[in-house]
């Protein structure tokens, strides 16, 4: 009685079938409930195909039962009663020479890579938190994710899953930042890989959850005020499990109609570059990007790899095409969402990627930018203090893009730099001892400018914690790491609040000013001027000592006169037992000039560190004297004149010029002197 009845549903539900295409908007599959009923909606672009019908659960995989109907420029559609969300279904596409069984090019969600696709409801999921979460592109920290090695659960060896990870969100809420790049998180071959290649562009990766597990991450991040930034693959698509290809036929030869036919279609990673010259490859493209913005509130997207969307191998070169789609995109964004961040991934130092589409530019917000990674983890991976370029750190601090601060993202780790031959800062500092003195002392350094340099500021995931080794799909974070190295973690969750001007002093390090004033090569010390508006809590300045010297009367050039709060010092001895809490304390200038500067003050700094300071109240009307041992003149320098009082009194007993308090000036009181030598 059972098989009869659903035989009888069945029969029911083709005789009920729309007679002519379907009248709900939309290429793929979306439930529909309207004064005709409810169902599905089915519709699929295949211009070669001479009968399309699709099949699934709700017909019994009938292959005949439901027709789809032709409409203009190759697509056809259908509506299909009683088919409900989570109905299965493929498409079979009869050429004239061939039946091919394919899943639908826009499939919401699949059972796997080679399975099924799944009707989802896009429209089900109740959000709990606001549609709109735009952050100033100027205030983003970002985090650099992968669900399959974040989020696993403790004690698990297995794929992380987007539960795993939104179990620790409260972590990176604890931490500062406030936007999450996520790794390709698409349907692609398997459980373990970094993502970038796609099989299924508009489903979720099965083995990281559901659809709405994906929203509930994103929602879940928003409650906590992060946004959630989408990386999104188009310069090649596959290779494996790839459901586009020869979708409705190889067309002659090559990928059929989603790629291009001939040597346009390769890449560094197989022949499958889409046709960027199609209009309907375009489209499916813009559709995917907007599919993510708008059904699953992604605050923004990083697009990589650019460089190959825009360029192919000879003979070709220039894709004009390809330029041309990502000026769409970009500029419908801006359009439709100007608060969303665009990206791109295209390490050809370009200006015009991130140009305005109406300058001629390619219209993105921002770009990764490789000329402060290398110089930046070069200096701190060299091995010898005297091969470290200042110069080239110089270089790095103020490089930009169109002379806008916010056009590049800057970072020491990123899933590509801390695999493919290289290993997390750390490690590569000192392989297999990254968690030494020098591993930590030097990373963090890193880290420190990456937070007080000018740009978007971008960490890897577990760099807040020491993590070690390199990047591996398949090897989970240890979060062990968080209670073997809890002060690292503060020291992390301490720069990005000064970065974010969490405690109203620091505005400056979001402003878009920068000026690198001391340079000192020879003795491996930079200090820099960052600031907004200028003034008591904006200006700041940062002093980083890449050798291992202890510095403790060293004098830089302030900007203006008065007290400057050290606000942070990487050396502190609350972030690990090994640091010496060495300096890092205020100073009151003095008007002596130096670095081009009216003012100077001397800083007291440990190997390898970075100090922050931020000005702080006007200048007293009498400047309280400098304290410096071995500046018998107080003019705020221990130089040759206070050498030569020294000398002259070489042997004696001289309350005055005996530093050490032994009644005699010898030669202890000399090393005192020298240790203070003004540089």
């Amino acid at each position: 009685m059972l098989l009869l009845g659903s035989l009888s549903l069945c029969t029911s539900s083709v005789s009920l079938a729309q007679d002519g295409p379907s009248s709900v908007p939309g290429v793929g599959a979306y439930a529909y409930d309207d004064e005709g009923g409810n169902g599905v909606s089915f519709r699929i672009w295949a211009p070669n195909a001479i009968q399309v019908n699709v099949l699934g659960s709700f017909n019994f995989w009938n292959a005949s039962s439901h027709p789809l109907y032709p409409e203009s420029g190759g697509y056809w559609s259908v509506r299909v009663p009683y088919a409900l969300p989570g109905s299965q279904y493929k498409f079979r596409i009869d050429n004239g020479y061939q039946v091919l069984e394919r899943n639908d090019a826009r499939s919401f969600d699949v059972t796997s890579s080679v399975g099924n696709s799944v009707v989802y409801d896009l429209d089900a999921y109740e959000w709990q938190n606001p549609d709109d979460l735009s952050i100033p592109f100027n205030e983003l920290v970002v985090y650099e994710m992968h669900i399959g090695t974040f989020g696993v659960e403790s004690g698990s060896s297995g794929v992380g899953t987007l539960d795993g990870a939104i179990d620790r969100l409260d972590h990176l809420e604890q931490l500062g930042i406030n936007a999450i790049e996520l790794m390709p998180f698409f349907e692609f071959p398997g459980g373990n890989s970094w993502g970038y290649n796609p099989a299924h562009s508009f489903a979720v990766e099965s083995e990281y959850g559901t659809p709405d597990d994906l929203k509930r991450f994103v929602d879940e991040a928003r409650g906590r005020g992060i946004a959630v930034i989408a990386d999104l693959v188009y310069n090649h698509l596959g290779p494996n499990d790839l459901g586009l290809w020869q979708y409705d036929g190889d067309g002659g030869g090559g990928g059929g109609i989603y790629f291009y036919s001939d040597d346009r279609a390769n890449t560094p990673w197989g022949n499958t570059r889409p046709d960027y010259s199609r209009g309907e490859v375009r489209q499916w493209i813009r559709d995917n990007v907007f599919h993510w913005f708008d059904n699953f509130r992604f605050e923004g997207a990083r697009v990589d790899g650019t460089k190959y969307i825009r360029m192919s191998d000879p003979p070709f070169g220039e894709l004009p095409e390809g330029w041309s789609l990502l000026q769409w995109i970009n500029q419908e964004v801006d359009q439709r969402s100007p608060g969303k961040i665009m990206i791109a991934e295209d390490f050809d130092n370009n200006e015009w990627i991130s140009k305005d589409v109406g300058a001629g530019g390619a219209g993105f917000d921002s770009q990764w930018d490789a000329r402060f990674f290398y110089p930046v983890r070069n200096a701190v991976q060299t091995v010898a203090d005297a091969d470290r370029s200042m110069w080239d750190v110089r270089d790095a601090i103020i490089s930009s893009f169109n002379g806008n601060h916010t056009h590049r993202v800057i970072y020491t780790e990123s899933h590509d730099e801390v695999a493919n031959g290289r290993a997390r800062v750390p490690e590569d500092i000192w392989p297999g001892n990254a968690d030494s003195w020098f591993s930590k002392k030097r990373s963090t350094l890193a880290a420190g400018l990456v937070f007080t340099s000018p740009g978007i500021p971008m960490l890897f995931q577990g760099q807040e914690f020491l993590e070690d080794g390199y990047f591996r799909d398949d090897d989970p974070l240890d979060w062990g790491k968080v209670d073997r190295f809890p002060g690292i973690l503060e020291m992390y969750r301490r720069m990005i609040a000064l970065r974010r001007n969490l405690t109203g002093v620091t505005r400056g390090l979001s402003g878009g000013n920068v000026s690198v004033h001391h340079v000192n090569n020879s003795e491996k010390m930079v200090a820099f001027h960052r600031w907004d508006q200028g003034g008591v809590g904006d200006d700041v300045v940062v002093v980083a000592n890449f050798s291992e010297e202890y510095w403790n009367n060293y004098r830089i050039g302030f900007p203006s006169a008065g007290l400057w709060r050290a606000h942070f010092n990487s050396d502190d001895s609350e972030y690990d037992a090994d640091f010496d809490g060495y300096g890092g304390f205020d100073l009151q200038t003095q008007q002596l000039p130096r670095d081009g500067m009216a003012q100077s003050g001397v800083v007291k700094i440990a190997p390898y560190s970075v100090v922050i300071f931020s000005q702080g109240e006007e200048a007293p009307e009498e400047e309280p004297p400098t304290g410096i041992v071995g500046d018998y003149n107080d003019d705020g320098l221990v130089n040759g004149f206070d050498l030569g009082l020294l000398l002259g009194v070489w042997g004696m007993d001289s309350q005055l010029y005996d530093l050490n308090g032994d009644q005699v000036v010898n030669g202890a009181d000399l090393s005192m002197l020298l240790g203070n030598w003004t540089r």
